[in-house]
């Protein structure tokens, strides 16, 4: 009997040994990717140093000769003197970082849903390992300033594709799981960048040791299968079920025969491949999309709390004495503001991933995401917030967490609903049954 896809996942697995096996590797790799994008925290990093003449040198090399530098590390600052007039580069290449995210993230996201997801994943770690070599080897300012701009491009627009394929290579209902699970490993992996640089002084050697575990991810990136629900919205269904066959071989169900049901998203020869435009066109994604991107700077119940919690956290935090105790501090108030935000961030690169049909859903991540990248890039050269007055961040952060959170309420919920797989899936009426179907089931079974 034909299946739907939910229900062939069900029969083959929704999280068994080989799934778990996956989705491992895939979260491991987050800790490259975090290596990869903290790297100019440690290699940029500025020790102080002290200058035996009082005038400034001019000129790089009469600046060699009288700078010196009070560190037992290395860095581009070091190596490059970039300090005094030249000190903005630090903070330059750093926005170059993040620029290239931007770009990555809306350029990956359409091609993976276009192409699919393994190539691209596949060929952004690729020069993402590259690219990393060449800001390692760098012999000078320039090289080491642009080859981490196209780190950023390959690194963002890698991640974001490797997050939805692990994502899709289980059950919906783990999605909170793997999802919650991948921005861990990639807090963790901050935590083993800054340990590899209290081994590691010298920054070279740094970039290296962060880069190499790469090329051992992308060799055995090789041996990942393509995502299923991607084969299946494509109309793929052929290809699909051999996926799924084999994630029941990895668990362990050798005599399973799975065969779906034609996709209800299956493009006549005649239309053209759904596009990042559709996120503009449709109407439904539109206003989604607006919504989603204002959030970016768990599921919607839960996140809207974590938001709303957030923003009265940093709200209250104003009317607080700084001497009113720890319990009741300023400080401490803001802090559990931070935990709220860092929860809710969490949650809304699952929740973003659930609202989107897999025809798109890697586009839509992207363009979601392309709005929290604006941040980084200007954070380099905006002053700190507290330059205009004590109280000033906490009203900034107070309410954005207070509007984001109650905006959500405008968005659908996403527990127990079935995944929409294509455009039509938003609107025709075989998903609304289906929809309700999974509800009540859901309901009886609770």
């Amino acid at each position: 009997m034909a299946l739907e896809l939910e229900e062939a996942f069900g029969a083959a697995g929704e999280f068994g040994g080989g799934q778990r096996r996956l989705t491992a590797f895939l979260v491991l790799l987050q800790v490259y990717v975090a290596c990869q994008s903290m790297l100019i925290v440690l290699v940029g990093a500025a020790p102080e140093y002290h200058i035996d003449q009082e005038e400034v040198p001019v000129s790089r090399a009469e600046l060699a000769k009288h700078v010196h530098f009070a560190s037992n590390f290395t860095s581009i600052v070091t190596e490059w003197y970039l300090i005094e007039q030249e000190a903005y580069k630090v903070g330059l290449a750093s926005s170059l970082f993040f620029a290239g995210l931007l770009i990555g993230n809306i350029t990956f996201g359409p091609l993976s849903d276009k192409l699919g997801r393994k190539p691209v994943y596949i060929s952004g770690l690729f020069f993402d390992v590259v690219f990393g070599y060449v800001t390692a080897l760098a012999p000078n300012y320039d090289t080491f300033a642009v080859s981490r701009f196209f780190v950023g491009i390959v690194n963002g627009g890698m991640a974001l594709v490797s997050f939805v394929l692990t994502q899709e290579y289980v059950g919906k209902s783990f999605w909170s799981f793997t999802g919650s699970l991948t921005n861990l490993t990639f807090a963790v992996g901050i935590a083993v960048y800054a340990l590899l640089g209290y081994c590691v002084r010298e920054w070279r050697y740094l970039a290296l040791v962060s880069n190499t575990p790469g090329i051992i991810f992308f060799l055995l990136s090789f041996m990942l299968p393509e995502s299923p629900r991607w084969l299946y919205s494509q109309g793929k269904t052929a290809e699909a079920e051999h996926v799924l066959q084999y994630i029941a071989l990895g668990n362990g169900k050798e005599r399973l025969n799975l065969k779906l049901k034609p996709s209800a998203g299956t493009l006549r020869k005649d239309e053209s491949t759904p596009g990042i435009l559709n996120l503009v066109k449709h109407p439904v994604l539109r206003w989604r999309t607006v919504i989603l991107m204002y959030i970016w700077s768990g599921r919607r119940r839960t996140m809207t709390s974590f938001l709303v919690f957030a923003g009265f956290a940093c709200i209250l935090a104003l009317f607080l004495p700084t001497n009113a105790g720890l319990l009741f501090s300023p400080t401490l108030l803001a802090l559990c503001g931070k935990m709220m935000v860092s929860a809710a961030f969490n949650i809304v690169y699952i929740y973003t991933s659930e609202l989107y049909p897999t025809v798109l859903r890697n586009a839509g991540l992207g363009v979601c995401s392309m709005s929290c990248r604006f941040g980084g890039i200007l954070a380099p050269f905006v002053p700190s917030m507290k330059s205009l007055g004590p109280f000033v961040p906490f009203v900034v952060f107070g309410i954005s967490g207070l509007s984001a959170g109650f905006l959500t309420l405008l968005l659908p919920e996403t527990l127990n609903k079935p995944i929409a797989e294509s455009i039509e899936d938003l609107q025709i009426p075989k998903y609304q049954v289906l929809r309700n179907k999974k509800v009540n089931q859901s309901e009886e079974n609770t």
